[in-house]
C-alpha cells in the first residue's frame, strides 16, 4: 500500500478528483517543493502544499515575525514575535500534517547558496519581496532545469506566472527574464513595507502559486506557463499576458551570456533604466545625529502621519505626496536632511527637491531602519 489509513482518509476528497484520483495524489507524496519566502506569499503557499501531501516541503527565511506581519502572514500569532520565521513556520506545518517532510532554512540565498539549495527539490516557488531574490532565483532555476512558480503582490495588485516549465516536446517555457530582462531602476520599485498591502492578497495568490504547483507535480490541468496572470483585488479583474521566449534572453536565449550566477544586489542595484544619472546626496544616520546634536540641520520626515505617530526622530513631517504643496516649509539656507523607514520615499523626495531648484537637501541612507542598526536598536520599527 501506498498510503497509510490516516492518509487516505486526510486526502480522500482530494483522490475524488477525476484529474488526481490516487495516481496523482501518489506523485505529490513523492515530491519536493522549496518556498522561499515564508512571509504572506509563502504562508498560504506552504499551509496548502503541506495540506495537500506533497511528500517533502523545503521553506527558506532569514527574517524573525515582527508585529506588523501579523495581518497578512498566516502562519503565525502573537506570541511568536520575534521568532525566526522559518523554525515557526515549520513547527505549525508540522502540526498540520506530520506526514510531511520539513525542512527548514534560516538562511539568506545568494549566488553562493542557490544552487546547492534549489538542486534538491522538484519545484521552486517563489515569494520573496525583492529583485535581486527573483532575478537569483529565476537563473538559478534556468540553470538546474527546475520550474519556477512566480508570485508578486503589492496594495491591492497581485501577479502569477509558471516559469522554465518541462513541456512535452522536451524544450522549457518562458522564464522570468522573458518577462523583465532588467530590474527597473531601485527608486522605481517600491516594496510592500513602503506602500502597503491588502492584508487578504497575498493569501490569495499565495494560494495561486500552490494551485499552480499541484498541477505541474501531477501533470494536471493547464498551467499558467507562457502566460502572466494579473488580479486586482480592488475591482476584482483578471488580466492575462502572453510571455514568449526571448532569443536574446542572457541565461537562456541562443547565445547565453550567463552560465553562472552573479552578484543580484549589484546588478539591481546598478540599473538606471533610462541611462540619466539618478545619484542623489546621501549621509549615514550616525552623520545625521551628529548635526542634529548641532542643530545644524533641518531634518524632514516624508513618511505618512500615523507612520510618523508611531515612531520619529522628531524633525517635520511632511508626506512624500505633499512636498510641492509644502515646499515654504522647506529651508533653503542650512542643509536639509530627508527620512523615512527605508530611504525609498525620501530618495524620491530629494530628486523632487532638487528639480524645483533645492541643491541642499541629503538622503538618510536606510531610513529609520539603518537608524535603528547605527544609532538606537530600542526602536520599535512596524
Amino acid at each position: 500500500m501506498n498510503f497509510t489509513q490516516n492518509e487516505l482518509i486526510r486526502y480522500s476528497r482530494q483522490m475524488l478528483l477525476p484529474d488526481l484520483k490516487e495516481e496523482g495524489q501518489l506523485k505529490l507524496k513523492q515530491s519536493s517543493v522549496l518556498v522561499i519566502g515564508a512571509g504572506g506569499l509563502g504562508s498560504a503557499a506552504l499551509y496548502y502544499l503541506c495540506a495537500a501531501g506533497v511528500g517533502r516541503i523545503g521553506l527558506l527565511d532569514f527574517d524573525v515575525i515582527e508585529e506588523s506581519n501579523l495581518q497578512r502572514q498566516i502562519l503565525y500569532q502573537t506570541s511568536d514575535i520575534g521568532s525566526d520565521k522559518s523554525k515557526k513556520a515549520a513547527e505549525r506545518l508540522h502540526g498540520l500534517n506530520p506526514n510531511v517532510a520539513i525542512e527548514s532554512y534560516t538562511i539568506l540565498l545568494d549566488s553562493n547558496n542557490a544552487l546547492d539549495v534549489i538542486s534538491h527539490y522538484d519545484v521552486i516557488l517563489d515569494g520573496s519581496d525583492n529583485l535581486p531574490t527573483r532575478y537569483l532565483v529565476s537563473d538559478a532555476c534556468v540553470l538546474l532545469d527546475k520550474t519556477l512558480i512566480y508570485g508578486a503582490i503589492f496594495q491591492f495588485e497581485g501577479q502569477v506566472s509558471v516559469f522554465n516549465q518541462l513541456l512535452k516536446n522536451g524544450s522549457r517555457g518562458p522564464n522570468y527574464r522573458d518577462l523583465y530582462p532588467k530590474p527597473p531602476p531601485p527608486e522605481m520599485v517600491t516594496s510592500c513595507s513602503v506602500g502597503g498591502v491588502l492584508g487578504v492578497l497575498p493569501g490569495i495568490i499565495g494560494s495561486m502559486q500552490a494551485s499552480e504547483a499541484i498541477k505541474v507535480l501531477t501533470n494536471m490541468g493547464t498551467t499558467l506557463n507562457g502566460r502572466l496572470m494579473i488580479f486586482d483585488a480592488l475591482d476584482f479583474t483578471m488580466r492575462f499576458l502572453n510571455i514568449r521566449a526571448n532569443p536574446d534572453n542572457p541565461v537562456s536565449g541562443s547565445n547565453p551570456t550567463i552560465k553562472e550566477l552573479i552578484d543580484y544586489e549589484i546588478f539591481c542595484n546598478s540599473s538606471l533604466g533610462n541611462g540619466e544619472e539618478m545619484a542623489i546626496k546621501e549621509i549615514s544616520p550616525l552623520e545625521v545625529m551628529s548635526l542634529l546634536e548641532k542643530s545644524a540641520i533641518q531634518l524632514i520626515d516624508v513618511r505618512e502621519p500615523f507612520e510618523f505617530e508611531l515612531i520619529n526622530i522628531a524633525g517635520l513631517n511632511i508626506p512624500l505626496n505633499f512636498i510641492r504643496e509644502n515646499i515654504t516649509l522647506i529651508e533653503k539656507i542650512r542643509p536639509v536632511v530627508v527620512h523615512c523607514k527605508s530611504g525609498q520615499r525620501s530618495a524620491q523626495a530629494v530628486r523632487l527637491l532638487n528639480q524645483l531648484g533645492f541643491d541642499n537637501v541629503t538622503n538618510m541612507h536606510g531610513g529609520l531602519l539603518q537608524w535603528k542598526k547605527e544609532v538606537d536598536p530600542t526602536i520599535r520599527m512596524y
